[in-house]
């Protein structure tokens, strides 16, 4: 294979994946009609049609898709042999694509990582806030970053942060005119804010549990966001009572313009893990990431 074969090869990849030539040719560095130019030579060569083009979108064919899935594993090998390449530097180095959360990426990853890149200039790092699950192979990032209990038993699962715990918080005026809800059943008395997430399809369901049994509540509000921040704010505002990481508000806590109900009904669960295919060759770089953001009781 002519190395323009495998150059054109991989610039299709990139297009089937982003399904936009503008989003791929960003990714490739290069123009979007020197990107077309390049498909058109590869379907000529090949002589079959691999991406079906319309005026929003663009996907693969049948046959570009059966290209596409044979691509990957041959790339990622590829990729997995560069990053073993680097081991014969004197200085560790490679480039590492991490998928997390926001909350994880604010309160674990940065604060640990921006010391060890400052430390070692050529270790890169793309950090991707994503609140869904994400299948870090098929979307070819390095690892993840998930709750304990939400790691596939298939990969190599790493602490990284101390146990988390999700409460219900309010500002005081809430409970002016009602009382505080003892059981969360009572919620449904209470206005509440509700937070979307893609990884939940809906409006996230708060869940609680007490002496072994647990409970899953949905509840209803006036307002409802799809980021914490915003979420926050409301709270903050008066708005209603929300179910959000104990961290994330511990300040607004202290100094008492929130105040926490149902507290026996929230306990502690396992906290943040990295995760990555157990079938991963680790560089040094890549191990030296890793110690970096272990965590250590």
């Amino acid at each position: 294979m002519q190395r323009e074969e495998l150059g054109d090869l991989l610039a299709f990849m990139v297009v089937a994946e982003e399904k936009s030539f503008t989003k791929a040719a960003a990714r490739l560095g290069m123009s979007q009609s020197s990107l077309s130019l390049i498909m058109k030579r590869l379907e000529s060569r090949l002589g079959i049609r691999l991406l079906t083009r319309t005026t929003r979108s663009v996907a693969p064919t049948n046959a570009g898709e059966q290209l596409l899935f044979a691509l990957g594993p041959a790339f990622g090998a590829i990729d997995a042999q560069l990053s073993r390449l680097s081991d014969f530097r004197d200085k560790p180095a490679g480039n590492f694509r991490i998928t997390a959360g926001q909350h994880a990426i604010d309160t674990i990853l940065w604060p640990k990582l921006s010391k060890l890149l400052v430390e070692y200039p050529d270790i890169k790092v793309e950090l991707n806030a994503e609140s869904a699950l994400t299948d870090i192979v098929a979307e070819r990032f390095d690892a993840g970053v998930r709750l304990g209990d939400q790691v596939e038993k298939d990969m190599i699962a790493v602490r990284i942060g101390p146990p988390a715990r999700m409460i219900v918080v309010a500002a005081p005026s809430c409970f002016q005119d009602q009382p505080r809800p003892s059981t969360p059943q009572e919620l449904a008395a209470h206005r509440c804010i509700n937070l979307r997430l893609p990884s939940y399809g809906g409006f996230y369901a708060w869940e609680f549990s007490r002496d072994g049994h647990d409970v899953r509540v949905r509840v209803d509000g006036q307002v409802a966001f799809n980021g914490v921040p915003q979420l926050v704010r409301a709270t903050l505002d008066g708005f209603g009572l929300a179910f959000i990481h104990e961290d994330t508000v511990r300040q607004y806590l202290d100094n008492g313009q929130l105040v926490q109900v149902l507290a026996e009904w929230t306990p502690p669960f396992p906290g943040y893990h990295l995760y990555y295919p157990s079938r991963r060759h680790p560089s040094p770089a890549f191990t030296m990431l890793v110690d970096a953001l272990r965590h250590y009781d």
